[in-house]
């Protein structure tokens, strides 16, 4: 299998999961843990895990580059990290409820830096395959590289899959105007949310055959309903993780990363439906959003 080329987002996740009632303006119990995050970088972690050749490009903080490079190695992912000298890693704030649902307050640090100048040629060799995500999209600063990498991605042959990752941010930017953006990609992979922006759709119907119609390939996961792929001629759909869930976080990027580990072998959408599964499975069943590290 060729390397699969992952440039985006990393983060340090804060994940704060209360542990009683809000007490305004004083005291709350709560269990607070820092872990390495990102959508982008989730992604390549969980290729890395499922035995996918996978590098990563990405902007941190100078002081960090050692520390998420580290974090991404532990799972068999090629780190190509620049240092920052201004800006400090991205970090997210995620309050999780009892559900492990999560809000996120975000701060995109040194990720706004990442150009065209961190992605270096040899990230490129035998890769046939670039994966991308929204965020790098929808920050003005970060968007000529997302649009370089699809173009040059293409001049070589390689495939091209993108996750729309933000439902707030795709709003803001306008589905018509995101899916300029993405007119050349491969596959999408939007969650129903993101697939309801991207249609208009209104009511309680999704038009599907509308994505279809403007992607060769559309995953869409579809909370507990599964998740579903639509392409030319087929339709396929499986349910949905039956675990307990402890934690969401990540759980969109395993499951992207679980698909992509069994399409790139035969382009077959119900067994990479089925990984895309799996791999969200284990991913909700823990903290974090990370698979745990290669012995």
């Amino acid at each position: 299998m060729k390397h699969v080329l992952v440039v985006g987002d990393v983060v340090d996740d804060i994940s704060v999961r209360l542990l009683g009632e809000v007490t305004a303006a004083s005291d709350t119990n709560a269990e607070i843990r820092m872990r390495p995050g990102g959508s982008a970088a989730n992604v390549a972690a969980w290729l890395g895990h499922l035995g996918v050749p996978t590098r990563f490009v990405g902007r941190v903080g100078a002081d960090a580059v050692e520390r998420h490079g580290r974090a991404l190695a532990e799972h068999g992912v090629e780190p190509f990290l620049a240092g920052d000298q201004v800006l400090t890693t991205a970090t997210i704030v995620l309050q999780l409820d009892d559900a492990g649902e999560r809000t996120m307050f975000v701060d995109r640090g040194a990720n706004r830096g990442l150009t065209t100048d961190d992605v270096p040629a040899s990230a490129w060799d035998d890769v046939g395959w670039l994966h991308l995500t929204g965020y790098t999209f929808f920050d003005a600063d970060t968007r000529p590289l997302a649009l370089a990498l699809v173009e040059h991605a293409r001049s070589i042959g390689a495939g091209v899959s993108v996750d729309p990752s933000t439902v707030s941010f795709l709003r803001e930017a306008g589905a018509s105007t995101f899916l300029d953006w993405v007119s050349d990609v491969d596959l999408v992979v939007p969650n129903l949310e993101e697939a309801r922006v991207l249609v208009d759709a209104r009511g309680p119907q999704i038009d599907l055959e509308a994505l279809a119609a403007r992607f060769p390939h559309v995953v869409i996961t579809l909370g507990a309903m599964g998740a579903a792929y639509v392409g030319a001629e087929v339709r396929e759909q499986v349910t949905a993780p039956r675990v307990q869930v402890v934690d969401t976080t990540g759980a969109g990027d395993a499951f992207a990363a679980g698909f992509l580990s069994a399409w790139l072998v035969d382009r077959k959408p119900l067994p990479a439906l089925e990984a895309g599964r799996a791999a969200a499975e284990q991913c909700v069943a823990r903290l974090g959003a990370r698979p745990h590290a290669r012995a």
